[in-house]
């Protein structure tokens, strides 16, 4: 970890659309970067906001820790207004799809990726099931992980919609992220940030019910 690195948090609001309905909800939107670079996590709702706290730094990459429509609404318009590629899972191009059919992600994500910045490096932890390529960013030397909307403080991300499954999030925990250091802070899409030790007595839970 360089002495400039950090994590910088925004929060944006907007509206999440699938399968019919329609809610309002605020988004987490996470900076890693430096006085000179960053990398942003889900570019949600307002461009203008995150360009703006973002300054004059340059934009490594958009990562799209999923493609519901709330965490990835912004992103072409803060590519253009930066020039960083966005990056998604191809497994969830399919979402991508409902929310931008004429433009697609400049690039892939895909399990164990090593993605740096402001020296840095953040790997890619494929973790399918609130969406088929949904992933989580860990950064070990921020001894930090940004789990999208596979885990919150509390439990698993939700199931309940399309493309979702609530067997494979919880497998997707289980090897993915809580092997990972107790000390390990969850940066989250929506909502407060956790732990890995605080977090794992409520997935224990349901992996003793036999998911």
């Amino acid at each position: 970890m360089t002495a400039g690195a950090r994590i910088e948090h925004l929060v944006t609001s907007g509206q999440f659309s699938l399968d019919g309905g329609t809610w309002d909800v605020d988004n987490n939107v996470w900076i890693i970067g430096d006085d000179t670079e960053a990398i942003v996590i889900d570019a949600a709702h307002d461009a203008e906001a995150i360009a703006e706290a973002l300054g004059g730094r340059t934009l490594r990459a958009i990562v799209c820790t999923h493609a519901h429509n709330d965490h990835i609404d912004a992103a072409p318009e803060l590519a253009d207004r930066t020039g960083a590629p966005i990056l998604l899972h191809d497994d969830d191009l399919q979402l991508w799809k409902q929310t931008h059919p004429d433009r697609t992600p400049d690039g892939g994500l895909s399990h164990g990726q090593l993605l740096s910045v402001a020296g840095v490096e953040l790997t890619v932890l494929h973790t399918p099931g609130h969406a088929p390529g949904a992933v989580c960013m860990y950064a070990p030397a921020l001894k930090a992980l940004f789990s999208g909307d596979t885990l919150f403080a509390g439990g698993p991300g939700a199931t309940g919609r399309s493309y979702s499954d609530f067997p494979t999030i919880v497998d997707s925990i289980r090897y993915r992220l809580l092997p990972l250091p107790d000390a390990t802070v969850v940066h989250t899409g929506h909502g407060e940030t956790t732990t890995i030790a605080a977090e794992a007595p409520h997935l224990q839970e349901w992996i003793d019910r036999g998911f």
